[in-house]
């Protein structure tokens, strides 16, 4: 299936039949972990006799899914996750498509060996981002142990404030990366990030995500794409999600 779209005074197409899934799965075994979170688990639902698995007898499979979104895999988060003053993640994000620009980031070692994402590096040019509302940032290096890696106490790679200030003079109003958080592990609580991108100190942007813990294959370069967030309706700060990429060819 493809279709058209204008994006400012230029027409792409994509093929909706072919969706780029840059989501890291839920998975009892091996999966991604971040900030000491416990490993995601599905066990079969018990009551008396009945045990709600197929190969226990029962006619269905009836699960307990045990989870944390900021920890077990890809997630989307609205200000909630850090300011009273926000919305739920449905309440948020009400609608799924954006144009987004993929760019890929080599970090930058601070003297203290700290993994950051500055302007140096990481470069924003507004005029790059005219009508492009969603940023994907894939970092190096960049392999598939980004799948089923436990960030806890690694201290991970992470952003200054000064990248998210600047993509606030942008359209950008969702932002997604393949790191466990936008800020440090270990920042005594400032979320120095998080605050600058949510405008917490000033007029809170209440319409804006951050999507963590994506996985981008090499494979897919740099450019334009039409995004897709799929996320679950729960009434809480954030929600396990599915972004999905499609192609943009100019025309």
């Amino acid at each position: 299936m493809r279709i058209k779209l204008e994006v400012g005074e230029k027409i792409f197409t994509c093929d909706l039949y072919k969706g780029i899934d840059i989501s890291i799965p839920f998975v009892n075994e091996g999966g991604v972990v971040a900030f000491g979170a416990d490993n995601y688990k599905s066990t079969p639902f018990r009551a008396g006799d009945f045990i709600g698995n197929l190969e226990s007898g029962s006619p269905v499979n009836f699960y307990n899914l045990f989870f944390n979104p900021h920890g077990n895999g890809t997630h989307t988060e609205s200000v909630l996750h850090i300011d009273e003053r926000g919305k739920t993640i449905s309440e948020t994000l009400t609608r799924s498509h954006f144009i987004a620009k993929l760019i890929t980031v080599e970090p930058s070692e601070l003297n203290n060996g700290d993994l950051i994402i500055d302007l140096n590096n990481c470069p924003i040019v507004k005029e790059e981002l005219e009508n492009i509302e969603a940023l994907i940032i894939r970092t190096t290096p960049n392999t598939t142990k980004k799948l089923s890696k436990n960030y806890t106490n690694t201290n991970p790679c992470y952003f200054d404030k000064a990248v998210m200030e600047t993509l606030n003079e942008t359209s950008i109003k969702h932002l997604l990366i393949d790191l466990p958080s936008v800020d440090r592990e270990e920042d005594g609580g400032m979320l120095l990030a998080h605050n600058s991108f949510w405008k917490t100190k000033t007029e809170i942007a209440i319409d804006k995500t951050i999507t963590e813990m994506i996985y981008v294959d090499n494979a897919y370069e740099d450019g334009l794409y039409l995004l897709n967030i799929h996320t679950i309706s729960v009434d809480i700060d954030a929600s396990p999600s599915k972004p999905i990429l499609f192609e943009l060819k100019e025309i």
